[in-house]
């Protein structure tokens, strides 16, 4: 099957097409400075073909949400969901072959990146059933793809690069054919760039990009200067969905517009002297007293975890596993109306020498061994008999001392104390705190508390930490893009 695409006319008028069958094939790189026309040149190609292939478009500006009004696009607000709800739907995008375009607009530009590596690596990791063809269509490359490093940190960068390799050089056998648009060659990442066949280049004016882009185009240093004088909407093409030999185009008119401001010129507001001043001032004390308006509005989480998508991602395992595979959804904990607590009961004397290590400042921050080697000196040294309680028994005792467990009334503490029966000790102090908090209806423990219980001022720690409960089954996480985590525990309504 071949399908010819009409991008628009040479300089003869005669029409210029791109081969759709040979472009899923062979991949294409679009590249201009801003304003050479790139965002209309995808949305031409957008539209000729729809309803014909599959589209995936991955717009961090939200300038194509508008194919949905004509062509049907399925239209993914990211900021909407849990990175755990965007790997889903990225996996159901393959297997129901929807036209989608993951709109990144609200996000900050890491999250943004975080995303979209997220979405494209589920996209590649589908099960073979669902490799069917697809156009990959990827706005502002230079983005989710760069050539040096930026401020983006390490991890971010090495997701993006590996989603955005994929899609370039090992996407055909999967049926995605990936089309990048960027800025600046000079900006992309060579190994993504090099992996297209078939290029058509706009206006740009630095040397360095004019180089790479006529290296491409296989034209000569003279010939580059033919790029920096193209005008808007015009670009040269080549490859073998194209053309054998570069070849000018201009790119035709599109049924669709996007969100962006007008480009032309409109008359200024005529008013009178005075009066434009008088509605910037009027009130401004008042409206900088209210406060700040949400950027969106923020997901409703379910108390039901069992309703939610419960895929674990794939994080360094630096947390004991149980043993045997994870459960596919969240196992209600139980909290029985009233319950014995598992060990015998300590004596009061013991209790409170647990109680004063505990209130010890950087005690959560010290080796179980040294505290432990602590509390038997202290015992010692008062004459209570400790021989009994071995370094387990004393981590759990201790656990619920610095969670303050101990001190809240028997019957909400032998419950609490029953659910967490098999949790681990190292992982005990901060699993009670959100138990607590679920239990109480107070909020949850933020990053900061939970680092503290933890023994670990490490964010990226706690965020291990989380995702080993969830993984074990014993809490639900449901974090958004725009920076919200909630924390739940099955079987008990979550706190706000």
């Amino acid at each position: 099957m071949t399908a010819q695409i009409d991008i628009g006319r040479d300089h003869s008028g005669q029409t210029i097409g791109i081969d759709l069958a040979e472009l899923l094939a062979t991949r294409l790189l679009v590249q201009g400075n801003s304003g050479s026309g790139k965002s209309h040149l995808l949305r031409r190609l957008l539209e000729e073909c729809a309803g014909q292939v599959q589209q995936i478009v991955i717009d961090p500006e939200g300038d194509f949400v508008t194919l949905a009004d004509a062509f049907g696009h399925v239209v993914i607000d990211a900021g909407a969901y849990s990175p755990r709800e965007i790997e889903e739907l990225a996996a159901r995008v393959r297997q129901h072959r929807a036209s989608v375009v993951l709109a990144l607009d609200e996000l900050e530009v890491e999250q943004q990146i975080r995303c979209a590596a997220l979405f494209l690596t589920a996209l590649f990791d589908a099960p073979r059933e669902h490799w069917y063809p697809a156009l990959v269509v990827v706005d502002e490359a230079q983005m989710f793809a760069p050539a040096a490093a930026g401020e983006m940190n390490d991890e971010t960068r090495r997701m993006t690069l590996s989603a955005m390799t994929n899609l370039m050089c090992r996407g055909r056998k999967r049926g995605l054919a990936g089309i990048v648009a960027t800025q600046r060659l000079a900006k992309l990442a060579k190994n993504v760039a090099a992996e297209a066949s078939n290029f058509l280049m706009g206006r740009t004016f630095l040397d360095i990009d004019m180089q790479r882009a006529a290296d491409l185009l296989g034209m000569d240093r003279r010939q580059a200067e033919r790029i920096r004088d193209l005008q808007r909407g015009q670009f040269l093409g080549l490859g073998p969905a194209i053309s054998r030999r570069p070849v000018a185009v201009h790119v035709g008119a599109v049924r669709t517009a996007g969100r962006g401001g007008m480009q032309g010129l409109i008359p200024l507001p005529d008013t009178a002297e005075g009066a434009m001043e008088a509605l910037l001032t009027d009130r401004l004390t008042q409206a900088a007293a209210l406060p700040q308006p949400a950027r969106r509005t923020t997901p409703v989480v379910r108390a039901d975890l069992n309703e939610a998508i419960a895929i674990p991602r794939a994080l360094p395992d630096v947390m004991p596993r149980s043993e045997g595979p994870p459960p596919s959804q969240p196992s209600p904990v139980p909290l029985p109306v009233a319950a014995a607590p598992p060990d015998e009961e300590a004596p009061p004397a013991i209790e409170a020498v647990i109680r004063e290590i505990a209130q010890t400042e950087g005690a959560t921050f010290r080796p179980a061994a040294a505290l432990f080697r602590d509390f038997a000196m202290r015992c010692r040294q008062r004459g209570i008999a400790s021989a009994h309680v071995d370094l387990a028994r004393f981590r759990r005792m201790f656990a619920f001392a610095i969670t303050g467990l101990d001190l809240i009334e028997s019957h909400t503490q032998a419950a609490i104390a029953q659910a967490a029966e098999g949790v681990a000790e190292d992982v005990l102090a901060p699993y009670l705190a959100i138990l607590m908090a679920a239990t109480q209806g107070t909020p949850m423990p933020d990053e900061e508390e939970l680092g503290h219980l933890y023994g670990s001022a490490s964010p990226s720690r706690v965020r291990r930490l989380l995702d080993h409960l969830e993984r074990q089954g014993l809490i639900g996480v449901r974090e958004d893009f725009g920076g919200e985590r909630r924390i739940s525990v099955p079987g008990v309504p979550a706190a706000v």
